[in-house]
């Protein structure tokens, strides 16, 4: 949603509110349209910096949070569910049990694959999986430079297939994704040398 779509839904809501006997303050409506204007005169990028929940963490738990995906993520195992799995079944979950005593569940449901892109040292920690939704970058089939008539662009698609390939010594990683116009795209190297081409989605 654009900042106005944002505010006009607020007022919306605020009308709502007064049908059903419940309005809001002067004050509450004051400080929720000036959410929306910060909204307004922040960039995409910025508000992204603003939200992000992994910034809420002090340096020490965000690196033992970070490691503790990454050890999930090359067991193939699904970081979220893990801890997730931990918490139903009263387990402790070890040297990041801080997040469920300080930042709670509510917190952890706010963390999405596209927080991890701030933390450029850890963005290649987090696997690709079959229905997981990326935006891949025009340059994998076009010619794209800064100042010519081609300009970066990026189209959202689904994984539909990861394949890892040995050959002797190397490996690669390919990944067929489908856009939503129906049309698949194989990505050679998606992690090796095409990194730069695609991005978890905002």
């Amino acid at each position: 949603m654009t900042p106005d779509e944002i505010e006009a839904a607020l007022e919306a809501a605020f009308n709502n509110c007064d049908a059903a006997s419940c309005p809001l303050t002067d004050t509450q409506k004051q400080i929720l349209l000036q959410v929306v204007e910060q909204i307004q005169g922040n960039s995409k990028s910025s508000l992204v910096d603003i939200t992000n929940p992994l910034d809420e963490l002090s340096a020490e738990e965000l690196e033992i949070f970070l490691q503790f995906v990454r050890t999930e993520e090359q067991q193939n195992r699904t970081w979220k569910v893990q801890l997730l799995n931990d918490w139903l079944h009263d387990i402790d979950s070890g040297k990041v049990q801080f997040i469920r005593q300080s930042y709670g569940l509510q917190w952890l449901n706010r963390v999405e694959s596209y927080h991890f892109n701030k933390y450029s040292y850890f963005e290649d920690a987090l696997k690709l999986r079959v229905g997981d939704r990326i935006e891949v970058s025009n340059a994998l089939w076009e010619w794209v430079q800064e100042d010519g008539p081609c300009t970066r662009e990026w189209f959202p698609c689904m994984v539909l297939q990861v394949d890892e390939i040995s050959d002797g010594d190397d490996s690669s990683t390919n990944c067929l994704v489908r856009f939503y116009n129906g049309g698949e795209y194989e990505i050679q190297g998606i992690y090796e040398w095409n990194r730069y081409n695609w991005r978890w989605p905002q």
